[in-house]
């Protein structure tokens, strides 16, 4: 390692950019930023990789980030310009040989930035604001600079929240054939081409991802979109839960908003389908509302708003305990809604055993305390992965 480069990384860097390709580079990127971020009390270093419409990040850390940088300057770029704490620096290497770094004027104001950033003063975005973000772009969320729109900001920070939901999910799906996920009642798709660039662009992990919704014009749309991104593995497709067709292993089901018992169709396809994660948002959940029967819980009943959100957390409550019962371990938390509506429960289930007795009967004593039949049951018994519950 060249230690007058990494001198450079020891006092600080608040930014830098690698630019001016070699003639004999075959780096398909025409320029790379570098951004210092804190993880774990840890400053990383980002590399991100500007290639035709895409963009790409890497993360590193201090000394793994100092040896890409020289490797860069090496082989495929001849200058480096820094924006440090102590002071600017200006680095060109026209041969492997030689590197000539040249000190700028003094930024002591920049020891202001690096002091914001070690104590985490600003948001540090899986997809940060600031940075052109291809698919955000093409969606209206930034403009070409790389700038969030004042009026999508909310749904800027809510794409960013999922993926950091997510991300913890994608840690545990890694393997050697290309991760295969199915969005169930897509939409717009903003969430599934966020997850698509995260794998692919910023985890670059291959993957395979279907959208499904019942719009044609919606599907149209993603479609197009997909193939103005390049992003080749990315299909959407018109059709209902119940009658979608697949012959391969699922890695991953996702489910968000989708109308009362569309939720339960895609938890039981994802069990069908012996899936490893299940990522469900659920939405108006209306089938229980008339079923529950509990006189010890009469205050509550009898008032419809109180009713109507109570049902819903039975709901939520059964489907946890009925994935549970069917192998999977469980998380319900909270989830900021696209919709800006009050239905913002996550129900985040991974496989994780095999079908549990006990789960099972904790849920039989629960649903006929409340005196409920809910569709979820019935449909995983169509399907047999309640029988061997029956037959005890």
């Amino acid at each position: 390692m060249n230690e007058r480069l990494k001198s450079v990384f020891d006092d600080g860097i608040i930014h830098a950019c690698i630019n001016e390709k070699k003639k004999t580079s075959q780096h398909n990127a025409k320029k790379i930023e570098i951004k210092p971020f804190k993880k774990n009390n840890e400053i990383m270093y980002q590399f991100i990789e500007y290639i035709g419409k895409q963009v790409f990040h890497t993360n590193c850390q201090k000394n793994e980030a100092c040896q890409k940088a020289q490797e860069l300057l090496e082989n495929d770029f001849n200058q480096m310009v820094v924006y440090g704490v102590k002071c600017d620096r200006h680095i060109t290497q026209y041969n492997r040989l030689k590197i000539k770094i040249t000190k700028c004027h003094d930024t002591s104001e920049n020891a202001e930035k690096m002091s914001e950033l070690s104590h985490n003063g600003k948001k540090n975005y899986i997809i940060p604001d600031g940075e052109p973000c291809d698919f955000l772009i093409e969606l209206g969320v930034m403009n070409a600079q790389g700038k969030v729109l004042a009026a999508k900001y909310d749904k800027f920070r809510q794409i960013n929240k999922y993926l950091e939901t997510v991300a913890a999910c994608v840690d545990k799906l890694k393997s050697d054939k290309p991760l295969r996920i199915v969005d169930f009642g897509c939409g717009k798709a903003y969430l599934t081409f966020a997850l698509y660039h995260y794998i692919v662009n910023v985890r670059g992990l291959k993957t395979v991802m279907t959208g499904l919704d019942l719009k044609d014009d919606v599907i149209k749309f993603c479609n197009k979109t997909a193939q103005n991104l390049g992003y080749d593995m990315l299909k959407f497709e018109n059709g209902d839960i119940r009658s979608f067709k697949n012959d391969e292993d699922i890695d991953m089901v996702i489910t968000l908003h989708a109308c009362d018992t569309a939720t339960d169709e895609a938890i039981v396809q994802a069990i069908s389908w012996n899936t490893k994660i299940i990522l469900t948002v659920p939405c108006c959940q209306h089938e229980l509302f008339s079923m529950i029967d509990n006189k010890s819980m009469e205050l509550m009943t009898k008032h419809g708003i109180i009713k109507e959100r109570l049902s819903s957390l039975i709901t939520d409550s059964i489907r946890g305990a009925l994935l549970e019962a069917c192998g999977y371990s469980v998380q319900i938390s909270e989830f900021i809604s696209m919709e800006h509506t009050p239905k913002n429960i996550l129900i985040k289930a991974e496989k994780k055993h095999s079908k549990s007795l006990s789960a099972y009967k904790k849920y039989r004593e629960f649903a006929d305390m409340w005196h409920v039949s809910p569709y979820l049951e019935k449909r995983l018994d169509e399907i047999g992965a309640l029988s061997s519950f029956k037959e005890n």
